[in-house]
């Protein structure tokens, strides 16, 4: 599939996620124009605020979930037995497969500045019925990107492949996870692979592509058939580039579940409503007891793949 350049602006809503957790965020994937960006499907920022967030156990099919912290502390348990704590410049990649469950609480007991990007990544058919899996990746590659005009810019390559290094994250398609820092007066070009499409989202700070203006949180759908963008910044700013080849699979999404039939994600409610059933499909999230977030009603429609419209 070709999609050809494209320059299309997708602005994020926000969303009040309410209960325990307490906060809204700011999402800009899925896009009823565009649920996918290779095999990128979803993006939330949670932040930046200053919260007590409790996200209790809730399960996830079909998905990675990849954490980006940009501000605070984060506690991940899940039902692989991990315990962890995420700060700034590490990864926390949580692949569901046919089944895992897992909790987000900030740290401490009271609320603390926190701002985080966490993306999903649709697993293809090839890994979508496999054992979850966890990893916590706390040194990442950096490349240094040499600039036309001004200071040389840096990519924290997060996940796949970007100028020519890899992540250590376990990826299952072709893709690119990047943040760039982009320094005051730079101007960059930042290689891109022409076959794979991809979006820039500006985090902070002030940034031009190509000579268009993005705004804080926006994300600039680019399309694929591009060797290269051109990145500038007069003050300074933080960007993230994300990207892959196009996925084409059928796909749909409906609270935490990503499937490919109606069918599938009632299955998957019904077993995480099931006690028995959750425990072996979703296990139990370690050191938590009883609590957990119960899953919503299914519509009184039939739940059809997304499709892309851009």
């Amino acid at each position: 599939m070709t999609i050809g350049q494209r320059a299309i602006s997708l602005e994020p809503r926000e969303v009040p996620l309410g209960g325990v957790r307490g906060m809204s965020v700011l999402r800009t994937l899925p896009n009823r124009d565009l649920p996918t960006v290779g095999a990128w499907c979803f993006l939330d920022r949670f932040g930046p605020d200053e919260v007590r967030m409790r996200v209790e156990p809730h399960p996830h099919i079909g998905l990675q979930t990849v954490t980006w912290p940009l501000v605070g502390e984060q506690r991940h348990r899940d039902s692989l037995d991990s315990d962890v704590a995420l700060r700034r410049g590490q990864l926390n990649l949580m692949t569901a497969g046919n089944g895992i469950s897992h909790s987000e609480y900030s740290v401490g007991e009271d609320a603390l500045p926190l701002d985080a990007l966490q993306f999903w990544v649709v697993l293809p058919e090839s890994a979508r019925h496999g054992a979850g899996g966890f990893e916590q990746h706390t040194s990442l590659p950096v490349v240094a990107l040499p600039a036309d005009d001004g200071p040389d810019a840096a990519a924290t390559v997060v996940l796949g492949e970007f100028a020519g290094v890899r992540s250590p994250a376990t990826v299952h398609t072709p893709i690119v996870g990047a943040e760039i820092s982009l320094p005051a007066g730079a101007r960059v070009a930042l290689p891109l692979n022409p076959a794979w499409e991809h979006a820039v989202v500006l985090v902070e700070g002030d940034v031009t592509v190509d000579d268009r203006t993005v705004a804080q949180n926006e994300m600039l759908y680019l399309g694929d058939s591009r060797s290269s963008m051109t990145v500038s910044s007069v003050e300074g700013g933080l960007l993230f580039v994300l990207g892959g080849e196009p996925f084409e699979e059928d796909l749909i999404m409906w609270w935490n579940f990503a499937a490919r039939t109606h069918d599938e994600i009632a299955q998957a409610r019904h077993d995480w409503e099931t006690p028995d059933a959750a425990s072996a499909r979703f296990g139990h999230v370690v050191t938590h007891g009883a609590e957990r977030i119960p899953a919503p009603e299914l519509p009184n429609v039939t739940l059809k793949p997304r499709r892309r419209r851009i």
